[in-house]
This record gives C-alpha cells, sequence and structure tokens, in this order.
C-alpha cells in the first residue's frame, strides 16, 4: 500500500519553473527522488539514515523563493542528497527534520523493546 504524500514537488529550472524531470516525494518514513524520461530512476531514502539537513539559497534562488536542501545520510547508495531548486525550502526543510527526528525516535524505541524483551526472556532462562 502506497504511503500518501506530506509533500510532494519537483526541480525548477529557469525563473522557478517546473521544465526538469525531476520529482520529489516525502511520505512519513521515506523521500523519493524520481529523474528521467526514458530512463527513469527513482532513490528511495528512508529518513531514519538522515543525519544532517542544510538549506542553501544563491541570490537568484532567493528572488524566486527557492532553495536546495543537502542531506547527509548513512545510507550506503545515496550519502549525499540535493533537493535541488525547490519552492518554499525552508518549510520542506523543517518537515523533513522534524520527519527523520520522529523516525529515528521510534526505530530507537523499537530496538529498546527488542533488547527489553531479550533480556527479560534471558533472565527468565536463568532463573
Amino acid at each position: 500500500m502506497a504511503e500518501t504524500p506530506l509533500w510532494s514537488g519537483r526541480k525548477r529550472a529557469i525563473f522557478g519553473l517546473p521544465w526538469t524531470f525531476t520529482k520529489y516525494r516525502l511520505t512519513e518514513t521515506c523521500l523519493y527522488i524520481t529523474s528521467g524520461v526514458f530512463n527513469v530512476r527513482e532513490e528511495e531514502i528512508r529518513l531514519y539514515r538522515i543525519l544532517d539537513i542544510t538549506l542553501r539559497q544563491t541570490i537568484g534562488e532567493r528572488l524566486f523563493g527557492l532553495g536546495t536542501i543537502h542531506l547527509c545520510s548513512s545510507d550506503q547508495t545515496a550519502p549525499e542528497i540535493d533537493i535541488k531548486r525547490i519552492k518554499h525550502p525552508k518549510e520542506v526543510r523543517t518537515l523533513l527534520s522534524d520527519r527523520a527526528e520522529a523516525e529515528r525516535s521510534a526505530k530507537l524505541e523499537g530496538m529498546r523493546e527488542m533488547l527489553g524483551q531479550a533480556s527479560a526472556q534471558t533472565d527468565e532462562t536463568h532463573l
């Protein structure tokens, strides 16, 4: 079942017009980057793997309300990702940051529960 996107956008070309074939989609758990026309490539980055988020805006991008979000991740195939020339970059950065933090917290909580169950089982076997 496909997740409902929290945000979707596309890379913008000159003057902020969407004349490119790169699309971005953010869900509760993943960021998808789809590019290409004839040969399509879709990159999936799990949000809990995102380690650092940086917003970059040139003077030209600021004039047209655009920006680029640079991500550093622990993903093997995409350790650094750029979400290039998108509209409302500050809002997207905040949304992405909040979701990444929530996913890391959920993963950590899940690991704590698993470790708690494992230690409880070993305690029972030693009794």
